[in-house]
């Protein structure tokens, strides 16, 4: 909450409270007192219908309430004025002594404007992509990059000790498949196919074109080793060789993208280490695991789970459950207060048994949260393009990067809640015009810095605050653009509590086309004085918390354009 405001909430909330005291009453929860904006921007700053909410209570009218909570308060510091309306509304209008607090607290804070001490340095993970090393990223996993990548910066800024990290999925099913299909390509590049057939049954090989680059990096480095070796021998070279060397891409395309992570994690490591084991005797200990038709089973249905789910096959193979449990595990075993997964849409059936699993090994509801990245269309020319992973046919994240850049590509990955479903419209992501917006916001920035190096050519010092006077703010551009940078540190708030990246996105968006609309209202540099310092100072704040907001979302900040 900005600061103005909550001195207008401890104001009503105080008049209130004296109200319910004198007749000897006890306010419940829904007597709260709440705040709005007018839709009627002539109705003032901000609005509460308190009065509405508790005449019942207090046995009196709504609107000879509202008269007697405006006859009570007393802050000439943040009220300008008051009125009644309607059935019992309060309207209040701000004084100016706001606005030249806001912008003299923009700039003593700076690059700390909007931090807050929320998360009290708890220590948060936030693990996501975490894509098999069986392929280069695509799309879908540029959108859980940035979702990713973002969330963790606003719980940074929000007071969180944050740590990002990827989980390499290097052991199983699909590692196998992996190193199938380069041998097979291996093979078929050396003139004896037959040793492998490549088999199109769906789901038994990898098709994309990268497979024969990895078989051709194979021969580079082995020649006809495997021609006429085992088969095993060949497949337990290339699950390492593959999954190495395409894990190395990943990581170099990530970090392009803007996305740096703490750790990458080996699923590898849990067996090498006998967590997957040590995990499941925690739960049994507990109690919570039973044996039936041979296997191990967890009774996740204790914890909400709609079946008991499978630990150890009969063939005394642990299942990925297991390996799950056992990953989780470790992660609050390193002393996290909280975890964060993000995954695909298509493991939300997942989130309950892994719940299940962690408050059987005694965590709390609310210690895990999952976020769900919906797919993404990506559409060209007006046409949506057909993806199939393992079929070989997608986009991928690098192919997307080479065409619209590092900017668009997460402003429209993050634009959107991660849940919902995402047309990402590539001719307009490149195109340079207000349609386009992250080059609407952009082109805010660099609107900035042109005018900063205008007025350093005037004389003007812009490297230190300038003067600024609120009563000189009279326009609705002004008071828009003003009220918007208030709201920042509330909006950073609200995305780091709902893990709601795209609303610092809406907010940032918000803010450029308040500031647009205030730049084309007037010719800065020519006023007089102290009406230019004034637009100045408000412009260097405005310069501040988009800066702000651009290294949260990870947008860089053009000084041309």
């Amino acid at each position: 909450m900005n600061e103005s405001l909550a001195a207008l909430q401890t104001s009503v909330t105080a008049a209130l409270a004296k109200i319910a005291q004198e007749k000897g009453i006890q306010l419940p929860e829904t007597c709260r007192v709440e705040f709005e904006r007018p839709k009627d921007e002539s109705h003032g700053d901000w609005a509460t219908n308190v009065a509405m909410k508790c005449a019942k209570i207090l046995g009196t009218r709504p609107r000879d309430l509202a008269e007697r909570l405006t006859s009570l308060i007393d802050d000439s510091k943040h009220i300008a004025s008051m009125e009644v309306a309607g059935p019992g509304f309060i309207n209040f209008r701000l004084s100016n002594q706001w606005m030249d607090d806001l912008v003299a607290r923009i700039a003593e804070n700076g690059e700390n404007y909007g931090k807050s001490s929320v998360g009290a340095g708890r220590s948060v993970q936030v693990e996501f992509v975490s894509a098999n090393p069986t392929g280069p990223l695509h799309v879908g996993h540029g959108r859980g990059a940035a979702v990713g990548d973002v969330v963790g910066n606003i719980l940074a800024f929000a007071g969180w000790k944050v740590e990002k990290e990827y989980y390499v999925n290097d052991a199983g099913l699909q590692i196998n498949i992996l190193a199938k299909s380069i041998l097979a390509r291996y093979f078929e590049l050396q003139g004896c196919p037959e040793k492998l057939p490549f088999d199109d049954a769906p789901g038994a090989m990898y098709k994309g074109a990268y497979i024969y680059d990895e078989a051709r990096r194979v021969i580079e480095a082995v020649g006809n080793k495997f021609v006429n070796s085992s088969q095993d021998e060949a497949l337990a070279y290339l699950r390492q060789f593959g999954a190495q060397h395409i894990l190395e891409n990943i990581k170099s395309d990530l970090a392009r993208f803007g996305v740096k992570f703490n750790q990458f994690f080996s699923e590898k490591s849990l067996y090498d280490r006998d967590l997957v084991r040590k995990a499941v005797e925690t739960l049994r200990e507990a109690g919570y695991v039973y044996e039936k038709d041979g296997a191990l089973w967890y009774r996740s249905t204790d914890f909400g789970d709609d079946k008991d789910r499978v630990l150890f096959r009969s063939t005394g193979e642990p299942t990925y459950f297991a390996s799950d449990v056992a990953y989780h595990k470790e992660k609050f075993d390193r002393g996290f207060d909280r975890v964060i997964d993000v995954w695909g849409c298509d493991h939300h059936g997942y989130v309950p048994r892994i719940n299940a699993a962690l408050r059987g090994l005694g965590k709390d509801e609310g210690d895990f949260n999952v976020l769900l990245i919906q797919f993404v269309n990506l559409v060209k020319d007006g046409q949506i393009v057909g993806m199939s992973t393992r079929g070989g046919k997608f986009e991928t994240l690098a192919s997307l990067l080479d065409e619209v850049g590092v900017d668009a590509a997460r402003y429209y990955f993050l634009m959107r809640r991660s849940d919902s479903q995402l047309d990402f419209d590539m001719d307009q992501a490149k195109r340079e015009s207000s349609d386009n917006p992250v080059y609407y916001v952009q082109y805010a920035y660099a609107r900035i810095a042109s005018l900063t190096r205008k007025a350093q050519e005037k004389n003007i010092d812009m490297t230190k605050p300038l003067p600024f006077d609120g009563r000189l703010m009279t326009s609705p551009e002004e008071k828009r653009l003003l009220t918007a940078l208030e709201t920042f540190p509330g909006e950073l708030e609200r995305a780091a509590a709902g893990l709601e990246p795209h609303l610092l996105v809406t907010y940032v968006h918000e803010l450029s086309g308040h500031f647009h609309a205030f730049y084309n209202s007037c010719r800065i540099l020519d006023e007089d004085e102290p009406l230019r310092s004034s637009h100045l100072a408000l412009v260097q704040a405005v310069r501040m918390v988009l800066k702000n907001c651009f290294g949260i979302l990870g947008f860089s900040a053009p000084e041309r354009m």
